[in-house]
């Protein structure tokens, strides 16, 4: 899985290199606005890229005596790195695009912009249909954040070409519109990326479906008489919960040790890679009295209805 993800890393540094020098070129022979906004993104894209290739990499680090739970929030900066990068990319296409739509001037050699911004979408469509595989079977969030920026790169190579196109029928401010329109629109996926990084450094819960799964897993058990206090979280591309579960108060040490074993062994087979930390207390322990989210019975829910 790790590999995986070092590859994808390593060919999105590969693209945005070869988008960067392409998108050079095309920029100097055009003078489009649209053109420098696309460079200015994939110049960004390498940069972003090399910092998730590092946050993967990192991320991919054994546990150790200071980190514990691993490495895998390495990840989640990486993607706020990207985010930031990708927020200063559209501020500054707007400080360049404002002036030329206030005194528009034609774009030169439009026909090199189009078959750059052609050629860009080609390479730029089959990265993601790669980073998509990636991340269906690794769940690296740092890969995610990366296709998402690619992705939209799609719909930006496509209002280079139309503003290009616009241009060539003599209408001019066009170039100006489509380079403010897509910095908006980098605007936008900045802010969409950073919801998943800062929900993974803000040790978000697990979506409700996926921990209701981790309860009926464990009321499954037959001698199991309660769960409580389930805490989860995700780092990187790893998942990790704990919670306490009520065992009679009469069963012997090995006996409640067998059940547990049993019960991370059901959790790890639905959630390969995950880690559980399971802690026993007798029926009827309080640990938190007063606390409905340390003490409410989760497998007492399971078949309530939501608004009950």
């Amino acid at each position: 899985m790790t590999n995986l993800a070092r590859r994808a890393a390593i060919a999105s540094v590969t693209v945005a290199l070869f988008l960067g020098l392409l998108k050079a070129w095309a920029a100097w022979k055009t003078g489009s606005v649209a053109m420098l906004a696309s460079l200015a993104d994939s110049g960004l894209d390498l940069v972003a890229s090399f910092v998730t290739l590092a946050g993967v990499h990192w991320a991919s680090q054994p546990a150790d005596a200071e980190h514990r739970f691993g490495h895998g929030k390495a990840e989640a900066l990486a993607a706020l790195f990207q985010v930031v990068v990708i927020a200063v990319s559209a501020f500054a296409i707007l400080v360049r695009a404002i002036p030329r739509l206030l005194a528009p001037t034609p774009a030169l050699a439009p026909e090199a912009g189009i078959g750059v911004s052609l050629v860009a979408m080609g390479a730029t469509l089959a990265l993601i249909t790669y980073q998509k595989s990636v991340v269906r079977r690794t769940g690296s969030i740092a890969i995610g954040t990366d296709r998402m920026h690619y992705s939209s790169d799609l719909l930006l190579n496509a209002a280079v070409i139309a503003a290009l196109l616009i241009d060539t029928l003599g209408i001019t401010g066009a170039d100006a519109v489509f380079g403010i329109a897509i910095a908006f629109w980098l605007m936008f996926g900045a802010w969409r990326a950073s919801e998943a990084a800062l929900d993974q450094l803000m040790d978000r819960e697990w979506p409700d479906e996926k921990r209701r799964r981790v309860v009926e897993i464990a009321a499954a058990h037959p001698r199991l008489k309660g769960l409580h206090d389930l805490r989860t979280r995700t780092s990187g591309s790893h998942d990790f919960a704990q919670f306490h579960v009520w065992l009679a108060p009469t069963m012997t040490v090995a006996e409640a040790h067998d059940i547990v074993e049993t019960l991370e062994q059901r959790l790890v087979a639905e959630f390969p890679g995950s880690e559980f930390l399971i802690h026993i207390d007798p029926e009827g322990h309080v640990d938190a009295p007063g606390n409905p989210l340390a003490e409410t019975d989760e497998t007492e829910l399971l078949n309530k209805e939501p608004d009950a």
